[in-house]
């Protein structure tokens, strides 16, 4: 399965689009379903790595400090540059500042790894990031919206995801791995909760997919959604080499550049959808959007996994 785990992340995507078209009454409750499914796959994510080296990566000053400018300095600098294109119905505006400034923490570590990226430092760094967007989103929403719209995203919201999805996720983890150390039946418990990885990645993108695809007829937002598509194309093409050149500034080895070109493109979708789904009605279409952007993003990984190996090849 971790073998074609694209495919399957594909395929969980398609069937996903089946349910919602075909079984739209059925979306209510997966929403429901989302943050849990999230934070086991974030629990599983954590137990692969030893708290010992989660606290050693975080030591690693250099590639922290580019993952943050990657992620705080150069994306912001795109999605500038991107702004005044935008369609102008202020809840398009407002899903593609929430979903394109917003780093991911999930499966930006699965399609890193598969491309040859350096997990470790990635996987230390997630708290680091998912702090820094909490302090660091509102004040873009004002930069780019004005105080009219800089309210839309609480503190709140972010504060639970932080403990539902971080917190909580990662002290399991540390709990589990202190067990499997003192138990040798443990090691094959960890293993075998190992294997759930891909799957629960799976769950998470169907549950996605069929939960919000019935809102995009509802919200009759199908033009805007086919009009921010572009917008998420290039925004991955840009920040191939835009990354590339944060991690030669930073003098990063191979693994580690590829890692931090993974976390500039990879955006925070699953985690800032329930903050698009707690907008006032007037803004509903921002949830559609930040869920297409899930769309274009995975099957641009699929691309990356093949393309940051060739912008950053193996030295000699």
């Amino acid at each position: 399965m971790e073998r074609h785990q694209v495919a399957v992340y594909v395929g969980a995507l398609a069937a996903g689009g089946l349910v919602g078209r075909f079984a739209p009454d059925a979306g209510p409750g997966l929403e429901h379903a989302i943050n849990p499914a999230l934070a086991a796959l974030l629990y599983v994510t954590f137990l692969q790595v030893p708290a010992a080296e989660l606290v050693r990566s975080l030591r690693a000053g250099r590639f922290l400090a580019a993952a943050l400018v990657v992620n705080f300095v150069v994306v912001p600098l795109v999605v500038a540059a991107m702004f005044a294109f935008l369609p102008d119905e202020q809840a398009v505006r407002v899903g593609v500042l929430l979903v394109l400034l917003a780093p991911c923490i999930d499966y930006v570590i699965v399609f890193s790894g598969l491309a040859g990226g350096d997990n470790q430092r990635l996987l230390a760094a997630t708290p680091l990031l998912l702090l820094a967007q909490m302090v660091l989103l509102p004040g873009f929403l004002f930069l780019f919206l004005g105080p009219g719209l800089a309210d839309v995203v609480e503190a709140g919201p972010f504060v639970e995801a932080f403990v539902v999805l971080i917190v909580i996720p990662l002290a399991l983890a540390w709990l589990t791995q202190a067990w499997t150390a003192r138990r040798p039946a443990g090691r094959k418990a960890v293993d075998a909760m190992g294997t759930a990885m891909v799957p629960l990645m799976a769950a998470v993108l169907f549950t996605v997919v069929a939960s919000q695809l019935p809102k995009l007829g509802d919200t009759g937002s199908v033009a805007y959604v086919a009009r921010v598509v572009p917008f998420y194309v290039l925004f991955l093409v840009v920040m191939a080499f835009a990354g590339l050149g944060v991690a030669r500034a930073f003098r990063l080895g191979v693994p580690a550049g590829r890692a931090i070109v993974f976390t500039g493109a990879t955006r925070n979708s699953l985690v800032v959808l329930p903050l698009a789904l707690a907008l006032p009605d007037a803004l509903a279409v921002a949830a559609v959007v930040v869920v297409a952007q899930t769309l274009v993003e995975v099957i641009g990984m699929v691309a990356y996994v093949r393309v940051v190996p060739r912008l950053l090849p193996p030295r000699d």
